[in-house]
């Protein structure tokens, strides 16, 4: 795991989110760019204290389903999501085999409607991929 790499990703992608894009109300007086680490570990599930952890280079480092879930609330790219995986140290994909099947170019076109009701389901109607707004 590469801490300082980590550290910066999430820093840099959290400071370039802004409220508006994961449905909430900017505030009139902010002091700080993007989101506020409380929110992207409410986002993401986890407490504001482990995520601050995370992105001060301290603590243990994360487990698969906290950088998955880190990735939603950060709203990353498939390729941005393969990055986070590298450097939190877990195995990164083997591209759309991992995805269930998904093309990539499917997934790239998926990745660009956050703020739309969509899935990507299968034949069997089983649900590989939604968007927070289809929940």
């Amino acid at each position: 795991m590469d801490r300082e790499q980590l550290a910066h990703f999430l820093r840099t992608r959290r400071e370039a989110l802004q409220p508006e894009e994961v449905g909430l109300v900017r505030g009139t007086y902010r002091r700080v760019r993007g989101l506020r680490r409380e929110k992207i570990a409410y986002l993401s599930g986890m407490s504001a204290d482990y995520y601050t952890r995370i992105e001060q280079q301290r603590g243990p480092a994360p487990s698969g389903p906290v950088v998955a879930r880190l990735a939603k609330a950060l709203r990353l790219s498939w390729e941005e999501r393969e990055h986070l995986l590298r450097l939190s140290g877990r195995a990164a994909s083997r591209g759309p085999a991992s995805r269930h099947g998904v093309s990539p170019g499917m997934m790239r076109l998926f990745d660009h409607l956050r703020n739309t009701p969509a899935q990507i389901v299968t034949p069997t109607m089983e649900t590989l991929a939604q968007t927070d707004a289809s929940v």
